[in-house]
């Protein structure tokens, strides 16, 4: 999956020291990112190459976290750079770029900075936030009122009954490939409870015998996804389809099952788990 990188490792310790010679710089405008002008592997520009870029930690230059010895920093600035060495691109890109660590340091850079970008202010009081000199947290100086990075838990859900599995097409998407059932967790409820009201909600079914398979951080939505199996509750297969949801759902087997081509993320991997065998 997305995150896993190894040998490398991810430190995401709040440790705001400056940078050097060969720290990565992030930046981004809403859904693009600026990254090195090549078509073989990505990369993102280094310090030593933007000689122009201010070294100091401020409120435009921000201490993100490392990979390895290797430190990335957030310019909230657009800095000066050659069009013929960097270019600005989707952030989808990451989706499918090597080397995968980069393309994981991109994604997660991504998500504090679309944190970063819409808590500037206090949302009682209309005062700047100021960030904390020991963790990732922004505070108000006057309400004292303190925001820490959005994450939200989701779940992901592979129902199984008689050798096959309930796969489904998220509607108004412009994404085409059958996935899991999934949802955010709402206020108030257990990991479990949202696996039951998704299920019920999204395709009218109920389930049993759940099992906590794996986790995933998915920051292109913000989200901390919990993958679970379960079983169909009774032998109703028929279902009843949350339109404003799904496009479409259906049983597959484990021939039938249409797999995602990547497997960077947890719906792909719990889908291949089913097909080859080792789940239901």
């Amino acid at each position: 999956m997305i995150q896993d990188i190894a040998p490398h490792i991810y430190h995401n310790e709040y440790r705001p020291v400056p940078p050097n010679e060969n720290s990565f710089l992030l930046y981004f405008e809403k859904n693009r990112c600026l990254i090195g002008a090549s078509e073989d592997a990505l990369s993102f520009p280094r310090f030593g190459a933007l000689p122009g870029l201010p070294r100091a930690l401020s409120p435009d230059l921000l201490y993100l976290f490392s990979i390895d010895s290797c430190t990335f920093y957030l310019s909230r600035k657009r800095p000066d750079f050659d069009p013929e060495e960097f270019w600005m691109m989707p952030t989808d890109i990451f989706r499918t770029a090597t080397p995968d660590w980069l393309s994981f340091a991109g994604i997660t850079a991504h998500q504090l900075y679309h944190w970063y970008d819409i808590h500037r202010f206090c949302g009682c009081c209309g005062r700047s936030l100021v960030h904390s000199d020991q963790e990732r947290m922004l505070h108000c100086p006057d309400c004292g009122i303190m925001e820490y990075p959005k994450i939200s838990p989701a779940v992901i859900v592979g129902i199984l009954h008689k050798g096959r599995i309930l796969m489904s097409k998220y509607a108004g998407r412009t994404t085409t490939h059958y996935a899991l059932i999934a949802g955010f967790a709402e206020i108030g409820e257990t990991i479990e409870e949202t696996v039951h009201r998704e299920v019920y909600e999204e395709v009218g079914l109920h389930v049993k015998n759940l099992h906590y398979y794996k986790s995933q951080p998915w920051s292109f939505s913000d989200s901390l996804l919990f993958g679970f199996f379960a079983e169909l509750d009774g032998e109703d297969e028929a279902i009843t389809l949350d339109t404003r949801e799904l496009a479409t759902a259906g049983w597959f087997t484990r021939e039938e099952a249409p797999a995602q081509p990547t497997n960077i993320s947890l719906t792909s991997e719990m889908i291949w788990k089913f097909k080859n065998g080792e789940v239901g």
